[in-house]
């Protein structure tokens, strides 16, 4: 059976997260109905990650097989004609060795996290980025967030409903930029806990606020414990923007 890798973008807004659903709501199911559509029977497909309700993704990478041999760029119009009119767009199709695994064979994920800092709120990208009415210091956040790189126990900044059965995580990238009203929080690893980035923005939130010191991070990491986190950043300023193999 020919498998396909597929390059998804999406706004999650109004999607139950990507995982399937019984009321259907989720990124997963609308994509499966799709590739049902066209293929004529149901065809389940594996990501290389799940994201949670609201996320949004510009760079999610699936995987699926088919019991007929189609031409890539046929499958990538089929799909997408028959995902309208969802806000779920299919960038990229190519054929992949069949030991290719969306998933399991991903060596690095990489999310990005908006923040806008302004008093009025955003009347566009409301859903987009996380509205914080204050400035925030993103000098000092940077600071704090190089106390994520490295391989750490995150117990801390994982929910406590993660079902990963080790939170030992190695972060290669945690960097805090400003472009403008909106501060950029660029995290990359192989992989992550559940919730793991929105837990890390909402404690450098804190930072930039001036309510927690750089510093404070580092003591809240090492104290592997949920009740040393800050405030969980919201789901709709999280963006999947690429996954490497």
């Amino acid at each position: 059976m020919p498998r396909y890798k597929a390059l998804i973008e999406y706004d999650g807004t109004i999607y139950a997260g990507w995982q399937v659903q019984p009321n259907g709501k989720a990124v997963q199911n609308k994509i499966e109905r799709a590739i049902e559509k066209f293929c004529g029977v149901r065809t389940p497909t594996q990501a290389a990650g799940r994201t949670d309700a609201g996320v949004h993704a510009l760079g999610q990478v699936i995987h699926f097989d088919t019991e007929v041999d189609h031409d890539p760029f046929k499958v990538m119009q089929a799909i997408n004609f028959h995902l309208k009119p969802n806000t779920i767009v299919i960038l990229s199709v190519e054929k992949v060795d069949e030991s290719f695994e969306a998933r399991f064979s991903a060596t690095a994920r990489h999310y990005e996290y908006q923040i806008l800092c302004r008093r009025s709120r955003p009347a566009l990208d409301a859903k987009r980025v996380w509205h914080v009415p204050v400035e925030l210091d993103h000098v000092e956040m940077a600071k704090a967030a190089k106390h994520f790189l490295g391989k750490h126990d995150f117990s801390t900044f994982r929910s406590k409903f993660c079902q990963a059965k080790s939170p030992i995580r190695s972060i290669d990238r945690c960097e805090v930029t400003r472009n403008g009203q909106i501060i950029l929080i660029n995290v990359s690893s192989r992989a992550f806990l559940h919730n793991q980035v929105r837990s890390m923005v909402g404690s450098l939130k804190a930072v930039g606020e001036g309510r927690w010191q750089p510093e404070d991070v580092k003591i809240a990491l090492e104290a592997k414990d949920r009740k040393a986190c800050g405030p969980v950043a919201p789901a709709h300023g999280l963006y999947l923007t690429q996954v490497d193999y």
